[in-house]
């Protein structure tokens, strides 16, 4: 039987063992005391599982191509693909990245293409999921208290119960409209906080389209990975 290649990540915060599969891989998340010669029995326990995600990684890529990060490689953003234009410029201490028509032009300094990459879509983030936010806001006739961009692997979005919005940067790579339903289903939240019938009932009625989104954001979202 052939290894599944993996990686182990210890965290503070994990309270039992959980595996996570991604375009990145297979990491298994574990507690800080977690005895690592319990982690083989967990992944020969969830192996079919493993399996099964990998392959739906696999053909989710193949339908929507991953972004190559690398000169004159490309980056999916909203819709379209951006080619990638990299300088380097050893003597710059921060990189600038600059969108040129459909062309990203990176002044690569002392980060990696990556970093500088993630760095101007988490910019970027800020200013379409804040136009978007504000729109919905004011249909819905509410209103949120602040905004985030994250990075999470395992979340696209959340909204507490302060109206503190966060959402993750990774959502533009995705085509606009993925990035519309996510904010639309939380400003819903503002009025229904939890996922009951109401929710449900609540969003279609501001967003009748949300099953076709949620089941590409199923299908397709460990695609959307830098």
């Amino acid at each position: 039987m052939t290894a599944i290649p993996y990686r182990i990540r210890r965290s503070p915060r994990a309270r039992n063992a959980r595996i996570l599969v991604d375009g990145e891989g297979v990491e298994v998340v574990v507690p800080r005391r977690f005895p690592l010669r319990d982690v083989e029995p967990l992944l020969r326990q969830k192996r079919p599982w493993i399996e099964r995600t990998l392959r739906r990684v696999e053909a989710a890529r193949r339908e929507f191509p991953p972004p190559r990060l690398e000169h004159g490689g490309e980056v999916p953003y909203l819709g379209v693909r951006l080619a990638i234009s990299v300088r380097e410029e050893r003597g710059r201490t921060r990189s600038r990245v600059t969108r040129l028509g459909g062309t990203l032009h990176v002044a690569l300094g002392r980060q990696t293409l990556r970093d500088a990459l993630e760095s101007w879509y988490r910019r970027r983030a800020r200013v379409e999921v804040g136009a978007r936010l504000d729109a919905a806001v004011a249909r819905a006739g509410t209103h949120y208290t602040t905004l985030s961009i994250r990075g999470q692997r395992t979340r696209w979005a959340s909204c507490s119960s302060s109206g503190a919005m966060s959402f993750n940067y990774c959502l533009l790579l995705a085509p606009p409209e993925i990035l519309d339903y996510v904010v639309e289903h939380e400003v819903a939240h503002l009025g229904r906080p939890d996922h009951s019938q109401g929710f449900w009932d609540l969003l279609a009625s501001r967003y009748p389209e949300w099953r076709a989104r949620e089941r590409w954001l199923r299908r397709h979202g460990q695609a959307l990975r830098l």
